[in-house]
This record gives C-alpha cells, sequence and structure tokens, in this order.
C-alpha cells in the first residue's frame, strides 16, 4: 500500500507502508475519536460531547427559558458550524433526546413542536423550536466566572469548555447511553432528591459504604414510573458498576366495557411505547401463543397519560392473560447498567460512590474557583473604591490637577504623587466621566467598601477552609433539589408485590372454569355475578346500598334469562356479568353494571327479573298491569329474544317469576290495596303465543301494581300509599309492612283482600311487593331507607317515611 506525504524540500514523496499497520493506524485513531468525542460522557457533568457543545451555544446565543424559543435548525447550524463538524441529524437527534420528558428525569431543552413519542421520531428541525430547559441554567451557570478549563474548537478560531459546571450529578440523574468502539455505557436515570442526600451524606462522611449510600438511593427513578422488580441487580450494578433489573408495566383490572373486563396499563417500562406493545400483542395473537384479548385501544394523551386498554374475551382469566403478556411482551422489560464514563480522559467503569465521588470532587473545583475568581473581582473593586475614597476628600483638588494637566499621563503621575493612589487607581479616576466624579457620596462608597470586606472574608474562608468550601456545595445542591426535585414515580419491589392469592390465581387456567355462581339483579338496574356455590346470606342493613331485585343460582358458563316488562324473555351469558367477591357485600351491587348495556331493551321496557334457562325449570308465571296472569312452559328456544306473552294494547307485565315447581302461590297487589293470592296449580299453563287468563278481578280505575310469587311461611307484604295527584318520586307517603300469612287464599279471578287502609289524602297504592323477610326500601338513587316494623293488623293503616320509596327488595338470598 502507497501512501504520500509532503516534504518542504523535495516536494511530495510516495512511501510503501504495510496494509496491517495502516489498517491499525487508522482503526486506533477512529475508535480514539469514538470514545473521547462522540459515544463516551464525562463523569462529571454527565455529558457527551455534543449535549455539551448544544447547551454551550444556547447559553452563548441567549436561548434562556426566558426567551422566545428559536428554530432547532438554527441551534443545530450554530453548533454544527463553531463546535462540533459532524451531521446535523447527529446534533438534532442528541438536542431533541435531551428534551424528551419520557427519556430524561430533568429534561434540559424546551422543546415546542413535535419533539416525537416513544414509538415515533421528531418532526424535522425547521419545523420544532427549542430553548434552555431551567435545569440546563443550572448545567452551564458559572461559565463566565472562569470555573472550568476551555479549549480552543476544531478551527482554533473559538473556544469551548472542557466540562460544564453542572450543578447537578447529571450523569445518574438522567442517566446515559452510548455504544462506542469495544465498550458501551447504559446508565439509568435517578432521582434528584434522593442522589442530593446521598452526595451530602458521601461529603462528610468519605469513608460511607455502598450500604450507606443505599439508604439514601434505593434504587433507579426512571421517568415513565414502572415497577422494578428485585433488587439484587440493582446492588450488584452500584457495587460493581455492572448489573441489571427488570421493570414491570403499572397495570390494574378494570370493567372496561359491561360485557368484558380489561387490563389498563397506566406506566410503561423506560423507553417502551404503547404502539410496541400494541404490534407485539398482535403478532402473539397470530400465533395464538396467546390467547384472550378481544381488543386493544392507546387511550394516551396529554391530559391524562399512558392509558394502553388490553379488552378481555369473556370467561378468560385477565390475571392469567396479565402474567402471559409479562412473559412474552416488552410489558416486563429488563434494563442493563453499564456505567462506564469518562475520568481524567479515560474510560472506567464506576461504582455508585465512585460516580458520587468523580462528582463532588468536579463541584468543589468549581465552588473554589469560583470563589476565587470572585474573590479576585472583590479585592480588585475594594482597591479602586478605597481610592476613590482618597480623592473624594478634596474633589475640588482631583478636578483641578486634571485640568491643569498636559495629558493623560502627567495627569495620572500627578494624581498618584497628590494622593498617593497606585496607577490602577489613578486610572481609573482619570477614566471616569467628570459628572460621575462630581456626584460621588463618601456615604455610599463607605457602604459600599464595608460589604466588599464583608463578603472577602467570607469568600476568603471558601478559599481556605475546606470545611467552608464543603458547606457551600452543600447549600447549592439543597437548593437545586428544592428548585428541581420531584417525588419518586418508579415502585422498587423486592419480589413481584402479588398477594398470594392473586399469584396463585394467575397461575391457573387462562379460561374461567365452569362453576356454580348467582347472577344478581338490583332494583336500580344493575347487574353482577358471585362466584361461589354458598347460599348469600342476610349482610346486615350497614351493607346495604342497593335492594336486590332478582337472585337466581346457575353456573358461570350458562346462559340466564331476562325477563322484561314487554314480556320478553332475553337471552344473557352469566360469564358476561362482572363478577365480584364472593366475601364482599354483595347485595351492594357497586361492583355492576347496568343490565340495559348488556342486553338491548326498548324505549320504556325494565327488566323485572332474572331466570335460568336449565331444563330443570318448571316455566315462568307472569302478571300485567290488567290484571291477567300466564304460565308459560319451558320450551327449547333458539333465540336472543323471545316473546313469551301476547298482551293486549296498553298493557304491561308489571311482575314475572320463574317457577320450580307449582306449589308456591302467586300473589296480585292492586292500586286501590286489594291483594289476591292464589296457588299457582290453578292456573293453567299456555303456550308462547297465548295471551294467558284472568287473574284478578279489578274496582273500576285500579291497576296492578305488584305481581309474584311466594312462600306462606317466610315472606311479608310491604304497600306504600299516597295521592293520585302527586307527582311521580315527590310523595313520601306512608308505608306498611305486614305477614304474608295475614291474607287468605282465594280463587283465581277474584278481588282479593284490602292490605293497607288509607289515610287522609291517601286513595292509592304507589308500590307493593311481597318476598322474603327482611324487606328492604331503596330510593330512586339506590339509597337504603328505613322501613318500619312489622304491623299485627292486615288491613291496618301505614306509618310516614322520611322520603319516597322508589324500590322494595330483599338483602336475603338463598
Amino acid at each position: 500500500m502507497a501512501r504520500i506525504e509532503s516534504d518542504e524540500e523535495n516536494g511530495e514523496r510516495i512511501l510503501d507502508i504495510e496494509v496491517e499497520q495502516e489498517m491499525e493506524t487508522s482503526f486506533l485513531e477512529y475508535a480514539y475519536s469514538v470514545i473521547y468525542s462522540r459515544a463516551l460522557p464525562d463523569a462529571r457533568d454527565g455529558l457527551k460531547p455534543v449535549q455539551r457543545r448544544i447547551l454551550f451555544s444556547m447559553n452563548d446565543m441567549g436561548i434562556r427559558p426566558d426567551r422566545p424559543h428559536v428554530k432547532c435548525a438554527r441551534v443545530v447550524g450554530q453548533v454544527m458550524g463553531v463546535l462540533h463538524p459532524h451531521g446535523d441529524s447527529a446534533i438534532y437527534d442528541a438536542l431533541v433526546r435531551i428534551g424528551q420528558p419520557w427519556a430524561q428525569r430533568l429534561t434540559l431543552v424546551d422543546g415546542h413542536g413535535n419533539f416525537g413519542s416513544l414509538d415515533s421520531g421528531p418532526a424535522a428541525m425547521r419545523y420544532t423550536e427549542c430553548r434552555m430547559a431551567p435545569a440546563a441554567l443550572a448545567m452551564t451557570q458559572g461559565l463566565d466566572e472562569d470555573v472550568v478549563d476551555f479549549r480552543p474548537n476544531y478551527d482554533g478560531k473559538e473556544t469551548e469548555p472542557v466540562v460544564l459546571p453542572a450543578a447537578f450529578p447529571n450523569l445518574l440523574v438522567n442517566g446515559a447511553s452510548g455504544i462506542a468502539v469495544g465498550m458501551a455505557t447504559n446508565m439509568a436515570p435517578h432521582n434528584l432528591i434522593e442522589v442530593v442526600a446521598a452526595l451530602k451524606h458521601l461529603l462528610s462522611d468519605p469513608a460511607a459504604t455502598t450500604d450507606d449510600l443505599l439508604r439514601f438511593i434505593p434504587g433507579p427513578d426512571l421517568p415513565t414510573g414502572g415497577k422494578i422488580i428485585g433488587l439484587d441487580g440493582i446492588r450488584d450494578a452500584y457495587e460493581t458498576g455492572r448489573g441489571s433489573f427488570k421493570i414491570r408495566a403499572t397495570t390494574r383490572i378494570e370493567q372496561v366495557s359491561p360485557r368484558r373486563k380489561g387490563i389498563v396499563v397506566t406506566e410503561l417500562p423506560y423507553l417502551i411505547g404503547p404502539e410496541k406493545i400494541m404490534e407485539q400483542i398482535k403478532n402473539l395473537a397470530e400465533k395464538k401463543t396467546v390467547t384472550g384479548v378481544a381488543d386493544m385501544k392507546d387511550l394516551t394523551d396529554l391530559k391524562n397519560g399512558t392509558r394502553l386498554v388490553i379488552e378481555v374475551k369473556n370467561g378468560i382469566n385477565p390475571e392469567v392473560l396479565l402474567e402471559q403478556l409479562f412473559k412474552h411482551t416488552k410489558l416486563e422489560d429488563s434494563f442493563s447498567i453499564n456505567a462506564v464514563a469518562l475520568v481524567d480522559g479515560q474510560p472506567r467503569t464506576l461504582s455508585l460512590k465512585h460516580l458520587l465521588q468523580v462528582y463532588l470532587d468536579h463541584r468543589l473545583e468549581v465552588i473554589l474557583r469560583r470563589s476565587q475568581f470572585q474573590l479576585a473581582k472583590a479585592e480588585d473593586r475594594l482597591h479602586l473604591v478605597e481610592g476613590l475614597l482618597l480623592a473624594i476628600l478634596d474633589i475640588d483638588d482631583v478636578i483641578a490637577i486634571i485640568r491643569s494637566s498636559d495629558d493623560a499621563t502627567q495627569a495620572r503621575t500627578r494624581l498618584m504623587d497628590a494622593f498617593e493612589l497606585t496607577e490602577v487607581q489613578a486610572t481609573y479616576i482619570l477614566d471616569m466621566q467628570l459628572r460621575r466624579l462630581t456626584k460621588l457620596s463618601r456615604l455610599e462608597l463607605e457602604s459600599e467598601r464595608d460589604a466588599l470586606l464583608d463578603r472577602i472574608r467570607d469568600l476568603t474562608a471558601i478559599v481556605n477552609d475546606e470545611s467552608r468550601l464543603k458547606q457551600v456545595v452543600t447549600e447549592d445542591l439543597d437548593r437545586v433539589a428544592h428548585e428541581f426535585g420531584t417525588p419518586r414515580r418508579t415502585v422498587l419491589l423486592s419480589t413481584s408485590g402479588v398477594s398470594p392469592v392473586a399469584a396463585a390465581l394467575a397461575k391457573g387456567p387462562i379460561e374461567v372454569p365452569d362453576g356454580p355462581c348467582w347472577a344478581l339483579l338490583s332494583s336500580t338496574g344493575l347487574v353482577a355475578r358471585v362466584d361461589t356455590e354458598d347460599a348469600l346470606v342476610d349482610l346486615g342493613p350497614r351493607a346495604v346500598h342497593d335492594c336486590l331485585a332478582s337472585a337466581i343460582r346457575t353456573r358461570t358458563r350458562a346462559d340466564i334469562g331476562v325477563l322484561t316488562s314487554a314480556g320478553r324473555l332475553l337471552r344473557l351469558g352469566a360469564i358476561e356479568l362482572p363478577s365480584m367477591p364472593a366475601t364482599s357485600t354483595a347485595v351492594t351491587l357497586q361492583g355492576g353494571v347496568p343490565l340495559k348495556e348488556l342486553v338491548e331493551l326498548d324505549p320504556g321496557e325494565k327488566a323485572l327479573a332474572l331466570t335460568t334457562l336449565s331444563d330443570q325449570t318448571y316455566g315462568w308465571a307472569m302478571g300485567t298491569r290488567n290484571g291477567v296472569v300466564k304460565r308459560t312452559n319451558p320450551e327449547v328456544l333458539g333465540k336472543d329474544s323471545w316473546e313469551i306473552i301476547r298482551l293486549d294494547e296498553g298493557d304491561e307485565v308489571v311482575g314475572a317469576v320463574e317457577l320450580l315447581d307449582d306449589t308456591p302461590d302467586l300473589v296480585f297487589v292492586a292500586s286501590d290495596s286489594s291483594l289476591l293470592r292464589f296457588p299457582a296449580s290453578k292456573v293453567r299453563p299456555q303456550g308462547r303465543s297465548g295471551g294467558g287468563m284472568a287473574g284478578i278481578s279489578l274496582a273500576p280505575g285500579a291497576t296492578v301494581v305488584f305481581f309474584g310469587a311466594a312462600a306462606p311461611d317466610s315472606c311479608e307484604v310491604v304497600t306504600v300509599a299516597g295521592s293520585s295527584s302527586a307527582l311521580p318520586g315527590t310523595d313520601t307517603g306512608s308505608v306498611k309492612v305486614s305477614g304474608f300469612e295475614l291474607y287468605p287464599s282465594k280463587g283465581r279471578a277474584t278481588g282479593g283482600v284490602r292490605s293497607h287502609r288509607f289515610l287522609k289524602g291517601e286513595d292509592v297504592l304507589h308500590l307493593a311487593w311481597v318476598g322474603p323477610a327482611p324487606a328492604v326500601g331503596a330510593a330512586d338513587s339506590g339509597s337504603p331507607i328505613h322501613l318500619p316494623d312489622r304491623d299485627p293488623r292486615r288491613d291496618g293503616s301505614g306509618t310516614p317515611v322520611a322520603q319516597p320509596v322508589a324500590a322494595i327488595g330483599t338483602r336475603r338470598v338463598g
């Protein structure tokens, strides 16, 4: 291989060299350039050269937080043209990264415009704008006070700082990543307040161990939050400079729609975006590695932050699905710490203590040099002030000497001789404007002199006393922590943080097993499922928020039916009901969802009761507002909606029940307080198209307000009377509770017996209910209403209540 060299005497000449030698030399030069000038951060300010040059240029250009934003292209051009002779895309990428809040724990650039996201890059530099963030001022503060060394730029026409003053430990707070030749660095962000606390401890106790520092810095604090699982790897990294740990997304199981539960992700692992997660889940679903995902939605926005919703198919255990997603996707990710940084120009792998110590040494030097600079300035100023004080004693002579001198040199010499001034003091007086010289106040000068003397004493103490120097460093760190510190975002867990019960559940089958359960319907239309084989017992009055309108025992994967006021039977899967723990206050149904969001109801149609659709059912009994009763035999029904009674125009079903046999009594209660009770066996079953038969003989103007089935021994009757002229929902009326055994059984299609004696102003029953004791009243909002004690009289009057009763039900099922 040949290489051309220049020779001043003989001109150019050609040298023969070995290819291996040239490759080795060139590669070493390239590697040196990458390591020292591009890829690795300095351990003192935590910045790579391009990042340092960006901040220095922005500070030099005056693009500070209190100034307007400027185009990023302008900053990139300044950096590339003066300090960093490399590609503009590399400079712009570095500028954008230190301005992204999901990448930096404490951003150094305040970006304006599209600075990208976790899943996409930023807009072109000609569209975006930037300025220094407040934290960047802390990084560059003091550059004009000789606190750091400067060196020539690449062409020797300008100078740049070798390192920034760095008022906070940027390398630990914001982390770093970079790939050099034969080495790489990867450091996690930390919490500023915790790092400052560790620095202060190390400053006071240089012999502190890693365990001592771990009391202040328990682990990384990532900008995107999340959970760090396992702390052993963190300790290894802090001890040796190398280690790894796992990051898990912050998730919770929610009822994301009336029919489905979902996994809601609110915090993702560091530098992982929601689109990447969604793409991974989609690929896993296509390969059938993960089953059970119904849909995915990215609801992330600037107001609410990250919100990735993964809907779970009905019948799938969301806890098991979540564990599978942790295993196969980036919802759980690992982070490897490789704490490599430049120390005294050499790449070194640093422990936590070494990182803190290097920064402390840097800050001690910065504060010392700043104090020396300020001390020299204060002494120079004091020297001038003392000269002015000497001259001001006879200002007229000063002016006369200046006016009578032939030139400045003679005036300077005469002033020095007359007032015993130094050349610097005399020159300063000569350079002052006459109007300033005549307006000098001796009191002001003496006050300034005293202040300068105090300042000099303080700065001298800092320069000469190491303990005072450390105190100033501590005060500066406290000030920075107070100004820029924020609470911890990342949760540190020694284990997964999942309870043993949830962990066992997550290791079970992904499909929810078929098992016994209760399906519940409340008076306000909420439905829920309780997965238990046991009967639900009385939960007590304090647990009541809503009352039960219907409760059936079924199985998790069975179909159930909904009987409606339009005479329809609607099919619904029990698995679609939201599940509540068997130990919870199930009758409150606060975890339930409105039934109308699970089945399609027509306008004005109401759900009356739930029913099983098994072969063991004996059929259904219904009563209408006009007094019609119908029993329907169970049939093989193949649709999701069937009409099970033919209603006359203007009529509607007011009550419907499932019959397990024909032994219960059917009960009608009319608005005129008539109660009719007769055996269910007296009603002949009809087909679905039948219109029923006469159930109760109504008086003129009366209508049915309740229909149901009851057993004589354990039921009670509740009636609510009021005025027919009152607006609905406004009449509190009177309530009467009596035993069902007080009412004699009569024949079908008769008029029944009176159940409530009306008080003055009452002429109608607004509401009635017959069912298992104890009865519970509820307002329109679902809040409980205390009912009066049982009245031993069959036709007695009611007791006034405090608020209108909207529904009556029970809190005991099973």
